[in-house]
């Protein structure tokens, strides 16, 4: 097994090899690739279908002194294995030695640790800059694919670099016609154009930004490859590589079914099964999903807005194909889903936008002028907006609240259960005098014997779910679990019953609430899932400064924390409910 791969301990290795062994290597590291991903989960797509790119490169061009910039880097795997680190690919032991992303701390070969879209072409731009001022000569070569040409960032790079930049500059379009889900937009169109007239359409995106061009039918043919890239090597001006390729190339269960496979959880590479059960229990997408399927059957003013992220919302193909009208993919592009909502609510219809946290930082400039100032009800619901999600060092969701809460006229709620999530959906949609944020709860629907309120128009008012005395117990959205188990150790130990509060409103305070607890309480906890600066327990904290009362907030430090045990590190930070009795 790895009979080539075996020999392969950096770039230099890879181009002493025959044409014959350079095939054989593809398949090892496909081989290397299915041990690990099948085992540990990972992107499959994305690194199944750049095998033959990412050997081309290394067998051309000479790595670190060339630099390859990846976009999104969740292609990097194969990169990762030719640069070094095999290892961390085929011996289980060495699984955890790499991240699932380019890594400047693993190998001088990467240059970026980076996981969001659109990015390779910008960054990799600063870098000719960084070489033209220098004086230097090395290639410069940017990958982008798997749909994200249609982010801002992307299309600006490319703008810049056709007209404005001098030298070498290469960039790798990888056109798998494939995003997470399908690809959406103009530009694709034209992509689609270009690989049916072999490249020579006159209709061509690239060169009309003033960039040369040329493209390969042949992607996943590694010695086709090695000639285009051959013949671009050492270029003195911007070049795009437009090469066709197939995503998940090589496990025909990835290439039949794409965008189930962009990612996996671990699995049977003979069948394609999951090798982990995540049980039949509602999970908050399902209901998510459930929810906006009923509402656009009901209600024709209705529409789910989404930027590539339709699994976010637990939305099926099927289930798009159904809402036809009503459903609305802009491709990689926060901004446009953000802005556009804010029109179809401007001109009488309901939108809700739906993506991770981590990527609607991309549109917090929208959010605040095209929607907050102008009051626009729009819906946004954002998921993984937790410290239990995504837990590398690029998709944290734990910045939300601090992010978003502080934008003036913006409701950020806090569902703490299954029922109440619904009853904020269903309200947010419906009113029309403030735009609205959900953070959707993690993991599987809970729900218990609490009552919820239909309506939030009253805002800022928190819930008291228990009443007591001397403590106070604000938790918040999802960390709502952890303050009633707070709240049981309290009691255990003290005999005294403390007061638990739902607070609901991430962005605002309920001071009327907050005043009236100085008669019979000296001491608050708040507890919420995100980073404490600039966060919830801070609004709190600001309200009590001129009181007696003392106020103890636990939330994560402003940290990047990367590849964590989320148990682990509630614990490292003191969130846990024995220990937050302790120390009251």
């Amino acid at each position: 097994m790895y009979e080539v791969l075996s020999r392969i301990h950096g770039p230099e290795d890879v181009k002493s090899l025959d044409d014959e062994e350079l095939v054989r290597l593809a398949a090892d590291i496909r081989d290397a690739l299915m041990n690990r991903i099948s085992k540990a989960g990972g992107h499959f797509g994305p690194n199944f279908g750049v095998v033959e790119a990412t050997i081309a490169l290394h067998y051309v061009f000479d790595s670190p002194k060339d630099k390859f910039v990846f976009d999104v880097s969740h292609q990097s795997y194969p990169h990762k294995i030719l640069t070094g680190r095999a290892e961390a690919y085929t011996n289980p032991e060495r699984f955890r030695d790499v991240s699932g992303y380019t890594n400047p701390e693993e190998s001088e070969h990467d240059f970026f640790n980076v996981g969001h879209t659109s990015t390779s072409i910008a960054l990799a731009s600063g870098l000719a800059e960084g070489r033209n001022l220098l004086g230097g000569h090395e290639n410069i070569i940017a990958l982008i694919g798997d749909g994200a040409l249609s982010g801002g960032e992307a299309l600006e790079a490319l703008d810049y670099a056709g007209s404005e930049m001098k030298g070498n500059f290469i960039i790798v379009v990888n056109d798998n016609q494939q995003a997470i889900a399908e690809v959406h937009g103009g530009l694709y169109e034209n992509l689609k154009l270009l690989r049916e007239t072999d490249g020579q359409a006159e209709n061509n995106l690239f060169r009309a930004m003033g960039l040369d061009y040329v493209y390969e039918a042949e992607g996943n043919d590694v010695l086709r490859l090695i000639d285009v890239f051959r013949k671009v090597k050492d270029i003195d001006h911007p070049i795009v590589v437009h090469i066709n390729t197939v995503k998940g190339k090589g496990y025909g269960i990835a290439e039949k079914n794409k965008e189930a496979w962009h990612y996996t959880a671990p699995f049977d590479p003979n069948t394609g099964r999951p090798a982990i059960s995540f049980g039949d229990t509602e999970r908050y997408t399902d209901l998510t999903a459930a929810y906006l399927m009923d509402k656009a059957k009901k209600d024709g003013s209705f529409i789910v807005v989404t930027p590539a992220m339709p699994g976010a919302a637990g939305l099926t193909p099927q289930m798009r194909e159904e809402l036809g009208i009503q459903y609305r993919d802009v491709g990689i592009a926060e901004e446009q889903a953000v802005a556009m909502a804010s029109g179809i609510a401007k001109n009488g219809g309901k939108p809700v936008v739906i993506t991770a946290a981590t990527f609607m930082q991309r549109a917090f400039d929208q959010i605040s002028q095209d929607v907050c100032i102008n009051n626009t009800p729009v819906t946004i619901v954002l998921n993984y907006a937790s410290v239990m999600a995504m837990n590398d060092v690029t998709h944290l969701g734990i910045y939300a609240i601090s992010a978003f809460s502080n934008i003036p006229n913006l409701v950020v709620l806090a569902p703490t259960s299954g029922r109440e999530y619904r009853a904020m959906l269903s309200w947010a949609v419906d009113q029309k005098d403030h735009p609205v944020m959900i953070l959707m709860p993690h993991g599987r629907v809970t729900d218990d014997e609490r009552t919820v309120d239909g309506d939030y128009s009253d805002l800022n008012r928190f819930k008291v779910e228990q009443r007591g005395s001397k403590v106070a117990i604000l938790a918040l959205g999802d960390f709502y679990g952890i303050g009633k188990k707070v709240a049981e150790a309290y009691e255990r130990r003290t005999g005294i019953q403390p007061t638990l509060i739902n607070p609901r409103f991430a962005s605002g305070i309920d001071a009327e609430l907050l005043e009236g607890l100085k008669a019979d309480h000296d001491r608050i906890v708040t507890l919420e899932d995100g980073i404490v600066d600039g966060g919830f327990g801070q609004k709190i904290s600001a309200f009590y400064a001129d009181s007696d009362m003392k106020v103890i907030s636990y939330g994560m430090e402003k940290e990047f924390y990367d590849r964590y045990d989320s148990r682990r590190l509630l614990k490292d930070l003191g969130i846990d409910p024995e220990m937050i009795a302790e120390t009251l």
